[in-house]
């Protein structure tokens, strides 16, 4: 076993307490099966107990690694097309499988958290518009791997859940993988806490395949180093033939996959409320790390992340994992009034715009008052602003208080979208995040 844990007691205690995370559960499984693994800090708070390697956490987004390899099987069974176009009527040619587990299906980005139970109150369809052509560009969409979960259920005849456990966990070994809101099954599970140290309670979505996964950190550790053993090599060179989404990074098939310098790196990370996931496969050195913890803040986890990679892999930098921010610019539209509207399920909601002198936006949205705040640009983008403003849907008034505007020229209009989101968990529990298509004109 390589000699990872040098300081590391120390390390993560002192992280823990720096980033204000409860627990970190971590696993190094390396080629012969073998797995060290420990565990610090508290899995609950108020019942005072202890984190251990047998803890399960909650995945989020890691999940989607799990959903990936469920209908990579189900088209090796030959129940599915990769290539064939999923069902449904589109604005652009209905995308396929593949593009689906690329992040190229031409959905947006979107997420519905909610800690009722019955009914969700957010109905995910109305959001399960194409906003570009499949095929063309790279968005991270919970929406697509909704599809994905729901296309394995169909052809199947089994409940996503009951078919990861069946071809994927038991033939692998993970004996503590489960499936769902909450965890099914009978192992001790770490609570999940918001930034500020409040306990979440059970967390419902309308999308569970992209991100409703639960395991130890042993398990997930075992699962990247020896998931690729199910299938056929030419699924496995696709899967990790990650087309490029920035300078250091590609995604295969619900893996994220390093590129450039260095030893090829396959991940997939996670984040939601109460949640900060890590799973590495570092194929050079037949090794495989996880990192677990039961926080929304991911700063602990990257700390403790960093620790362990830069022992693992010299020269290491986030970048290998983590797409880098989209980096700002100057904003450089002239002044002047744009006026438009926002497109809902609910209808048209006004939207007016004043670019004002010194990159200074002066938003109003129905009947609010106006808001006035610095906008910037960036690669993609002419204008990207938000603001402290409720857009008067009642997806929205549920738990998404703020707006964001990112909008592009395209010939006399400014065309993009509005995204009603919430900052945080800080105040409340993490809220949706809803994004609208949104056109300006000039008068």
């Amino acid at each position: 076993m390589l000699d990872v844990w040098g300081g590391l007691d120390e390390f993560c205690t002192e992280a823990l307490a720096q980033h204000g995370c409860a627990s970190v559960s971590i696993a190094v499984a390396e080629r012969d099966g073998s797995t060290l693994t420990r565990a610090y800090g508290q899995a609950d708070d108020a019942n005072h107990r202890s984190a251990t390697p047998e803890t399960v956490y909650g995945l989020a987004s890691v999940t989607k690694a799990f959903t990936a390899m469920a209908v990579c099987l189900v088209a090796e069974q030959g129940l599915l097309d990769l290539d064939a176009p999923i069902s449904g009527a589109y604005e652009w040619p209905a995308p396929t499988p593949r593009q689906l587990l690329q992040h190229r299906g031409g959905f947006p980005a979107f997420y519905n958290f909610h800690y009722e139970t019955g009914p969700l109150p957010i109905d995910i369809d109305h959001y399960r518009t194409l906003v570009r052509e499949p095929g063309t560009d790279f968005e991270y969409s919970n929406i697509g791997y909704r599809e994905l979960g729901r296309l394995v259920e169909a052809v199947t005849g089994q409940k996503l859940g009951d078919y990861l456990r069946g071809q994927i966990f038991e033939p692998l070994g993970l004996s503590s993988f489960g499936y769902g809101s909450a965890y099914p099954g009978s192992l001790p599970v770490a609570q999940r806490y918001s930034a500020d140290g409040r306990a979440y309670a059970t967390c419902f979505s309308g999308h569970p395949a992209a991100g409703a996964g639960w395991a130890t950190a042993a398990d997930v550790a075992l699962f990247a180093r020896t998931s690729h053993r199910l299938l056929k090599p030419a699924t496995v060179a696709a899967m990790y033939d990650g087309v490029p989404f920035s300078e250091h990074l590609g995604y295969g098939l619900g893996r994220i996959v390093s590129r450039g310098a260095g030893p090829v790196l396959r991940s997939h990370g996670g984040g939601m409320g109460g949640i900060a996931a890590m799973m590495i496969d570092i194929p050079e050195r037949e090794t495989s790390v996880a990192v677990l913890t039961n926080s929304t803040n991911k700063a602990a986890r990257d700390t403790i992340v960093g620790h362990l990679m830069g022992s693992l892999v010299p020269g290491f930098h986030r970048g290998q994992l983590n797409p880098s921010p989209e980096r700002t610019r100057p904003m450089r539209l002239v002044q002047g009034e744009w006026n438009g509207e926002i497109s809902t399920a609910e209808g048209e909601i006004p939207l007016r715009i004043d670019i004002r002198a010194d990159r200074q936006i002066q938003i109003r949205m129905a009947d609010s008052a106006p808001v006035t705040v610095a906008a910037t640009a960036s690669r993609t983008w002419d204008l990207r602003v938000s603001a402290p403003l409720q857009l008067p849907t009642a997806d929205a008034r549920l738990n998404s208080p703020n707006v964001a505007l990112e909008l592009r020229i395209e010939q006399d209009r400014l065309v993009g979208r509005a995204t009603a989101f919430k900052d945080g968990d800080r105040e409340g529990w993490l809220g949706a995040y809803l994004v609208h298509p949104c056109v300006l004109r000039s008068p």
